[in-house]
């Protein structure tokens, strides 16, 4: 008999680009392939393992979770969840109540579904059944919300939306840190239909790390609230410490309506949310909305431990010194133009005619993780608790690998 040919196919969906390593292990900033290799990872898993990989708080937390309880239908309550909600809600209030209430999902994707979900529910039952319901979502250019494909449209990235069509209706899109095409927008979108809400975000991670211009984020809930819209800031990227605040709108002293956030929340297990003031909150009612394995045990075990070894290390403190430390360090490199972003997110744009994704591949190479999120801007976003040694040496190896390019 002859042998069944060899498949040489890879089992997973092409949804990414073919892997240059595979990575088997992490502790703190280091990360270890598979042949032994090491590397400093300044990307966190895109801005998610905050507290460095493999944190013993946190792994503890796990670890301990798993021999009592894993998983329950939201039909019950589990223990954990309600003072998971609890500190979110004080964190959202920079320390203080903010009195909302949160629904616990899985990913940032589905924290921004739930927002999306609750806006419109909450003037299906505030709008007189005479009026045309508000739905409609105002959204930035350059802006990333998710996925699926209410998120996607929300999404200001118009090569992202190719091959899905047709997308969801009642989705608009503006400039970014353009007040007056918001105000524009305002007046109505989508064939005359109401605005439900303005989605935003306080910097633009996946639109090359554009923090919000001074002033903007108070003018857009100014206008917001003189238009009776409400205002969602979608924390998923730059929330929890990130920008050397607990989340980027409290930079600009506004309150948000909602609030969504995941990525660094289990600091690498799966897990989101999405906070909504009490009058809004109220808008779902049992049946509305929900998910399986949302705000399960193991889930908050992590996101607890998580957030509690942030307050104690003052994460938001961490952020803001180390980031104006890698900010300056890199600024200073040959063929670096601008270092711009909050805290520990930040982008460094390139010189023009410098490929960023060839400095990104060169400096794996060297033993440097980064990334390119949009053409000509490396995004850098390690660990809150990267050392100062840390620092020096990332930078160092990409002084070394931009001078083959500048």
């Amino acid at each position: 008999m002859m042998p069944e040919p060899v498949d040489e196919r890879h089992a997973l969906m092409e949804t990414y680009a073919p892997a240059a390593v595979t990575f088997v292990s992490g502790s703190g900033t280091v990360l270890t392939d598979l042949e032994g290799r090491t590397y400093l990872d300044f990307l966190s898993g895109i801005a998610v393992t905050s507290l460095g990989h493999c944190h013993p708080r946190v792994t503890a937390a796990l670890e301990a979770q798993s021999k009592r309880l894993l998983h329950v239908s939201n039909l019950f309550a589990n223990e954990l969840a309600e003072p998971l909600a609890r500190l979110i809600d004080k964190l959202v209030g920079d320390g203080e109540p903010a009195r909302g209430r949160v629904f616990l999902c899985n990913s940032g994707a589905e924290a921004n579904e739930c927002a999306i979900k609750l806006a419109r529910r909450y003037f299906s039952r505030t709008v007189p059944p005479s009026q045309v319901a508000r739905h409609v979502i105002v959204s930035a250019y350059g802006s990333f919300h998710g996925r699926t494909l209410a998120t996607l449209h929300a999404t200001g990235q118009a090569d992202k939306h190719v091959g899905f069509a047709p997308l969801p209706a009642g989705f608009d899109h503006v400039a970014y840190g353009d007040i007056a095409a918001l105000e524009t927008a305002l007046r109505g979108a989508e064939d005359g239909a109401e605005v439900a809400a303005v989605l935003i975000e306080a910097v633009q991670g996946e639109g090359g790390v554009v923090p919000a211009p001074k002033g903007y984020l108070r003018a857009v809930r100014e206008l917001c609230d003189a238009r009776g819209v409400l205002l969602i800031l979608d924390e998923i990227q730059t929330g929890l410490a990130r920008t050397g605040r607990w989340f980027g709108f409290q930079r600009a002293q506004i309150a948000p309506d909602i609030v969504t956030m995941a990525k660094a929340l289990g600091n690498g297990f799966p897990i989101g949310a999405c906070w909504a003031r009490d009058e809004v909150s109220a808008a779902f009612r049992p049946g509305d909305h929900g998910t399986t394995f949302g705000g399960q045990p193991l889930a908050c075990a992590a996101a607890l431990a998580t957030l509690a070894e942030m307050e104690e290390i003052r994460a938001p403190e961490l952020a803001a010194r180390a980031g104006e430390h890698l900010a300056g360090a890199v600024a200073r490199i040959s063929g670096v133009s601008e270092v711009r972003g909050e805290g520990l997110l930040l982008g460094a744009v390139l010189e023009p005619g410098i490929d960023a994704k060839a400095v990104v591949a060169a400096a794996l190479e060297h033993g440097l993780v980064l990334n390119a999120p949009v053409a000509g801007v490396i995004r850098l976003a390690p660990p809150l608790t990267v050392s100062s040694l840390e620092i020096e040496a990332a930078v160092g190896i990409l002084a070394d690998v931009m001078e083959a390019f500048s």
